[in-house]
């Protein structure tokens, strides 16, 4: 069985009319490829082998770009074969090589392309510059290969596996937090729902943290929304939704908490490569089983159900009818009561009080916090310290949650690193200590818009 990475070179810049084909270099955009293109690579394990690239400027930089650090050079080769633009001479290639299992390939379309369509049954329309396909075939020696025996195990491309390529070619549809000054809020809870939809592929793929963070956030800015319009009107019809909302949010959290410490090793650890290499071993595996829980549940038929039934809702009458019936005034009313209950919350607090009350006040900010970005014109100020605050509850949360994951580390790996360790749960106690300082000192917050 050989497996066969065909990577299609970042995009590629055309400003010099002077530079022939091969010379030209890759654009600005390209280069904002190389990582992520190299990320999902490495996730497909297409440097599992030897990387063949064409001579090509933008395919050798497209090479440098997306190898790993480590990657041997005895296992890189530049042909100048690879540079052409007909199947038929990449095929001819292929079929000389020896018996590597996997063989990745940085080229051209439409060879790369073409080559695709050859070998597979039911080919791609499409192969955009900075993206792979896998194929698997089922052939002992590479001079086997034949028309339509290959099977497609992957074809990813830069909106899938970057979240800021994704958001480039949604520019018809952005998120919409803030749009609801503009639209009925039953139009912008179907926006919402349009973007977790769009969100959700990239959610699934686990290749950019962003994915889940911008999914977290269109659940809780939905879950705002549709709060609101039942504490407004004592309707029943959202007392399910409201709570799957919350239930939905809820099974994204331990991978979130997860994703952050990850980004946050190499500051954490300050530069003792042993303990982050440990640290960062144990917490991927625990992410990676923490993204297949949640891969299956997305996939599953009650999922697919409950999302369904609840694009149903607020696209029905029924509460067209409730969501007409709040009002600016009802929002403000809504944010005042929030305000409220933000200020007495923050003021009762002592230098006793749980985590667990702190981290219920960083919700209640951010829930009004959502509904300000509602009509943001109109909370320009008091908008402004509520993300502040709730970047500073945020951070306190963090560190607690970072803190019980390094205690759970220490559960599973009493032998791993014991003194760095300690002394990693002992600095982030403090930092700890010294953010709930910083909110201990809080005043009360002024709700009212400017």
């Amino acid at each position: 069985m050989k497996q066969l990475f065909l990577i299609r070179h970042a995009k590629s810049s055309w400003a010099d009319d002077n530079l022939s084909d091969r010379e030209r270099p890759l654009n600005a955009r390209g280069q904002s490829q190389l990582a992520p293109l190299g990320s999902a690579l490495a996730h497909q394990d297409a440097f599992a082998g030897e990387v063949y690239s064409s001579v090509a400027v933008r395919a050798q930089a497209t090479l440098a770009g997306v190898l790993p650090s480590t990657f041997p050079e005895t296992r890189v080769q530049t042909c100048p074969e690879l540079y052409t633009f007909d199947y038929r001479k990449l095929l001819q290639w292929l079929q000389g090589l020896g018996d590597q299992e996997t063989i990745a390939i940085i080229g051209h379309n439409p060879a790369l392309l073409e080559l695709a369509q050859w070998l597979l049954k039911q080919p791609p329309a499409q192969l955009p510059t900075g993206s792979f396909m896998n194929l698997c075939i089922p052939i002992e020696h590479w001079h086997q290969l034949a028309k339509g025996k290959a099977k497609l195990n992957a074809l990813l491309t830069p909106q899938q596996f970057s979240y800021t390529h994704f958001v480039r070619k949604q520019k018809k549809r952005t998120n919409p937090d803030t749009t609801g000054r503009k639209r009925d809020l039953a139009d912008t809870l179907q926006s919402l729902q349009n973007w977790l939809n769009d969100l959700e592929p990239g959610v699934q793929l686990g290749l950019d943290d962003e994915f889940l963070h911008q999914y977290r956030i269109a659940l809780r800015r939905s879950r705002a929304i549709a709060e609101s319009i039942r504490e407004v009107n004592g309707s029943k019809l959202l007392a399910r939704p409201v709570k799957q909302l919350k239930n939905r949010a809820g099974a994204t959290s331990h991978l979130r908490d997860l994703h952050v410490l990850l980004q946050q090793l190499p500051e954490l650890c300050g530069g003792n490569d042993e303990l982050e290499t440990g640290l960062r071993t144990y917490f991927e595996e625990a992410a990676d089983a923490e993204q297949q829980l949640l891969n299956k549940s997305l996939a599953s038929k009650r999922h697919q159900k409950r999302t369904q039934d609840w694009l149903s809702l607020i696209e029905s009458g029924a509460f067209q009818k409730l969501a007409r019936s709040l009002s600016h005034k009802d929002i403000r009313t809504t944010i005042d009561r929030r305000m409220t209950q933000c200020n007495q919350k923050t003021a009762e607090l002592t230098p006793e009080s749980s985590d667990e009350q702190i981290h219920a006040l960083r919700k209640l900010y951010k829930r009004a916090r959502y509904l300000m970005e509602l009509e943001p014109d109109r909370w320009k100020g008091p908008l402004k310290m509520v993300k502040a605050r709730q970047q500073l509850f945020g951070r306190f949360q963090d560190l607690a949650v970072q803190i019980q994951l390094l205690h759970q580390f220490r559960w599973n790996s009493p032998k791993a690193l014991p003194a760095a360790v300690a002394g990693l749960e002992t600095q982030l106690t403090q930092r700890k200590v010294e953010v709930r300082e910083q909110i201990l000192a809080l005043g009360g917050l002024d709700g009212s818009p400017l």
